[in-house]
């Protein structure tokens, strides 16, 4: 077996694929538009704007409560993104 069937293997038992590929595609419009070289923020804000004009719902540096062996902590996890949550 091949490499590319291998990968064609893994690429189809991928969960939320569709979703996935909406995300990738509005990345990479992004950086088409902007090219590399700006901060993360720049990037965040205009990815923000992507996933919008595409209609995928997402919401932006969401605090998450974590959680120890049952015990919550003082710290959070504030991930960038969470579409489709």
């Amino acid at each position: 077996m091949g490499n590319i069937e291998i990968e064609e293997q893994k690429m189809s038992g991928l969960r939320f694929e569709e979703e996935t590929f909406a995300i990738r595609g509005a990345v990479f419009e992004v950086y088409r538009v902007m090219g590399c070289g700006f901060l993360e923020a720049v990037y965040q804000e205009c990815l923000e704007k992507e996933l919008a004009a595409r209609g995928i719902l997402f919401v932006a540096q969401q605090e998450l409560r974590l959680y120890y062996k049952g015990e919550t902590l003082r710290q959070f996890y504030k991930p960038d993104l969470i579409c489709f949550g």
